[in-house]
Formats: C-alpha cells, structure tokens, sequence
C-alpha cells in the first residue's frame, strides 16, 4: 500500500484540491449576481419546455444552460447547485493545465496549474454561474490537440481537436476569436521561423489518422451542435442562430453598451484595461507577458507558438470595445505556460531546478493574499475591479423576510407579488419558486389588491405610497450599484413576524 501510495502524483493532487477548496469554501456567501440570475431563470423556463430555446441575441451558447439545467434538476434550487456546472468547469481547467507535462514538463505544468488554481480571476469568475469557465477549458484542450497533433499526429488529438471545437461553438460566440487566433499564430510564426529560426525546431508529424477518423469525429461534431442548437431537435428553425448571432454580437462589441473602458484608451481602438488589471491581481500572469519577449529570440518553437496565440488574443480583446472584466480568464492560461516556461529555463542553466519554484514563489503568494481578500472578503466591494454589476448583500433585506415567511407557510409561494424594477435580476431566480410574482416596468400599471409585497425604485414613494391597499412593512434595500435604492412593502398580514427592524419602519393603517 505505501508504494502505492508513493507512486501518486501528490503535487498535481494538492494543486487540485487546493484549487476545489478556494472554488467551494463559503460557495453561498455571494448573493447571486446579475447574469447567474439570468442563467438560472433560463435553466429554470428548460423544466417547463424540456429544452432550451437558442436565442442569437443572448451571445451564448446553450452548452451550459443545460449543465445548470441539470444540476438543478439533480440538486434542486440552490445557489450552490446554480454554480456548481461553473465550479466543475473550472476545476477542469486545472487538471487540463497539468496535462501539459506532456509537452513542456511537470514543473512547467505545475507551476502553470498552481497559479490558475490561485489566480483571483479564476477563483472569482470559477465561483460565478457564468459560461466563460467552460470556454477556457475548451480553449486549452484545443491547444493541447494542436500541440499532439504537431508533434506525434495521433489520432486521439483529432478527437479532441473537433470535440474542443464543438464545445467552444457550444460555449461562447467568442469561440470564432479564439480559434481564429490559434489559426493566425500558424503563419506568424512560420513567417518569425524564416527571420529567427528555434531552437530546438519541430517539424509537423506525420497525421497517425484517416479520412474515416476525421469524418467519424466531424460527424459527431456536427450531431452535437445541431442537437444542442436545435433543443434536442425540438426546434431547428433555431439553427440559423449560429450565423444570425454575429451581426449583433459584432454591433454589441464595437458600441460596447456601457462596457467600454475609456480611461484605458492608448491609441484607436487600442486599450490596457486587460493589463491593468494583471497588474493589480494577476501577477504570476503579467511575468508570463512580459516572458513572451524571450520567445522573440532562439526558443523552443512550441512555447513559441502559444506565446503568439496568447499575445494575439490579448491584442484581440485589447482592441474589442466591449469589456467586461471576467473576459480577463480567456487571456490569462497561455501567459502562465510561458511564464513558467521562462523560469523553469532559467533555473535550468544555473544547474538549480529550484530556482523556478523560488522565483515563482513571491508572484504566487501575492496572488493567493489577492485571491483570499477578493473572494473571502471584498466580494461585493465596488472599488474591486473584478466586482462587477454584483448583488449587494443589501438584498437579503427583502429576500430574507420573504422566504422565511413562506418556509413557516407555504401558502406564500402562491400570493401574489408585485416588483415594478427597471432592472430585477437576480430576483427571478432567487424567487423563481413564488408562482404569483408580476415584474413589471417603472411606468407600466400593476395590481396591488391582494398583494403580499410591492418592491419599487426609492423614487417613486410619493407616487405609490398613498395606493397601497394594505397595512404595510416599509423597508429599503439596495440591489446594486449603477442603480437606485428600491422600497419594499410587507403585507403585515403575511410579514410581521419575519421583517426585523430596521431604519425605516412605517405601518400604515
């Protein structure tokens, strides 16, 4: 057993684990955030339908609003179960990046893998039920298949290949700006070969696969993209989605919508938002981009290669308008392979393997302090950049009393609720099990007779106020930033015994 025991991988085991505790510790502590709500309230029109409904103005694939579907479905209605398919992904992506020992070596992959594990960005956005995990882990199998398919041509790197295309189609309509950078650094480098060539080169192998391969694997692509894209062949008039999405998606990222980063603007459309931001948090991956300057220079042509596809993706998002900060997690992987690339270099020509861990260390443990602070503590802080259109604590002033009042009486679930918000979400997740809810527009009319609540903009009191037709519970409560504060009315009939006191407390009748 001990020798067993001996021939276990421990470090990749400990930069798993570590990675699975900083991704699940306190998983509940965020309220949702805006786009989780979104996500979950599309999960939850699935068990209704059976299916999702692809919309190309949504900018998603349907790929993970079945894998929330089915979570849900398994676990129920949690907000641990809405982020567990994200916490999965990105756990994932970890174990992919240990997987290139078998290019670049074990310490290559572990220093990379330890740095994602820890990364502020990939613990944050690993802990939100967002698509962009999914996407990264997509992203990195396909590297990995350019890389074996280069080098030895099998036939598993084919299937993986397509199977890592499928799933980025599936993901993210980003995917046609991955793929088209990791197709673009062919010629760049072929090209950079001819003025400065590598050492040591690789030629291209030989592909160990054949014509029945590639059409069994493109086959299988093809099934999956239609059967997911056309809900399980319930719809397939939605299949032209899969073109139709890039006229607005190519709208949305030049007008930006309020996503722009004009503080950052260097020159056009040119921007170092994304470098701003590695420089507050993600330092293990700055080192990484400036590393890639020794890839200019004689170097091993693989490592190369991904420092072109990483500085190409960086520069493709640098000048995109639209930004929101967890794009940051598609950029940042390839820049950890370089960077530890670069120091596992160094350490070797000082005959001292240990110089790569020493020089990695005080990067690794400014990002882990980061981390810790961001996730554990500053998690709804505005002033963090990673923090974005978040969920403020703030909303449990209402959730809190409405959902222990319908725990105690189940019977609440099924009164009617009116919320008159310019923006609501999370709320139509996190109260997705009230069936008489009505959202409603500011300026649209909404009933109040028999309602258990009314929730409205702060602004609008002295308009509803004198309206409300029952005895009520007045409190205040703050959705999140970039919007005003919002008044809640508890029914007292319903709420007396769960609204705490607070700052504002007026019974009317």
């Amino acid at each position: 057993m001990s020798v067993r025991l001996s021939k276990l991988p421990w470090p990749e085991i400990a930069i798993l684990v570590a990675a699975l505790f900083l991704r699940v510790w306190l998983i509940e502590v965020k309220p949702p955030h805006f786009d989780e709500g979104v996500n979950g309230w599309f999960a939850d029109r699935m068990t209704e339908t059976g299916y999702y409904a692809y919309d190309p103005t949504n900018y998603h694939g349907p790929l993970h609003f079945y894998a929330v579907f089915l979570s849900q479905t398994l676990f129920g209605r949690e907000l641990w179960a809405l982020r567990l398919p994200a916490i999965v992904a990105s756990l994932l992506c970890v174990w992919a990046m240990l997987r290139f020992r078998e290019f670049f070596g074990p310490t290559v992959a572990r220093l990379a893998a330890l740095a994602m594990a820890i990364s502020p960005a990939y613990v944050f956005y690993g802990r939100y039920s967002i698509h962009e995990s999914w996407q990264v882990l997509f992203c990195i199998l396909l590297l990995q298949s350019i890389l074996g398919l280069w080098r030895d041509g099998g036939r598993r790197w084919l299937y993986l290949a397509v199977g890592s295309i499928v799933g980025l189609i599936l993901t993210k309509e980003t995917y046609v700006l991955h793929i088209g950078c990791f197709l673009l650094a062919i010629p760049v480098l072929w090209l950079w070969q001819k003025v400065m060539p590598s050492r040591p080169d690789l030629p291209v192998a030989k592909g160990l696969w054949t014509r029945s391969d590639a059409a069994v694997a493109s086959g299988l692509g093809v099934l999956a993209i239609v059967a997911f894209y056309s809900g399980f062949f319930h719809e397939f008039r939605r299949l032209a989605g899969l073109y139709e999405t890039f006229s607005a998606w190519f709208e949305t990222g030049a007008k930006a919508n309020g996503h722009d980063k004009p503080g950052y603007d260097i020159v056009g459309p040119l921007n170092w938002y994304w470098v701003a931001l590695m420089l507050r948090y993600e330092w293990p991956a700055l080192a990484g981009l400036a590393a890639c300057v020794r890839y200019v220079f004689p170097s091993d042509v693989r490592l190369r290669y991904v420092a072109i596809a990483a500085g190409g993706t960086l520069l493709a998002y640098s000048i995109i308008s639209y930004k929101t900060p967890w794009c940051i997690i598609s950029m940042l992987w390839p820049f950890y392979i370089v960077g530890a690339a670069a120091a596992v270099e160094g350490a070797e020509r000082c005959a001292r393997p240990i110089l790569a861990w020493a020089a990695a260390l005080p990067l690794l443990a400014g990002s882990l302090i980061s981390s810790a602070w961001l996730n554990f503590r500053n998690y709804t802080d505005d002033r963090e950049p990673y923090v974005y259109v978040q969920t403020y604590k703030d909303i449990e002033r209402f959730t809190g009393p409405l959902l222990a009042a319908a725990k105690a009486d189940p019977r609440i679930y099924h009164t009617p609720g009116v919320i008159a918000l310019d923006s609501y979400y999370p709320l139509p997740w996190t109260l997705g099990d009230f069936t008489q809810i009505g959202y409603y527009k500011p300026d649209q009319e909404f009933p109040l007779r028999n309602a258990a609540f009314v929730v409205i903009d702060r602004s609008r009191e002295d308009a509803i106020e004198p309206a409300i037709p029952f005895p009520s519970i007045k409190r205040r409560f703050h959705l999140r930033s970039a919007q005003e504060e919002c008044t809640v009315y508890f029914n007292r009939r319903y709420f007396k015994d769960f609204v705490p006191p607070g700052p504002v407390d007026a019974t009317r009748r």
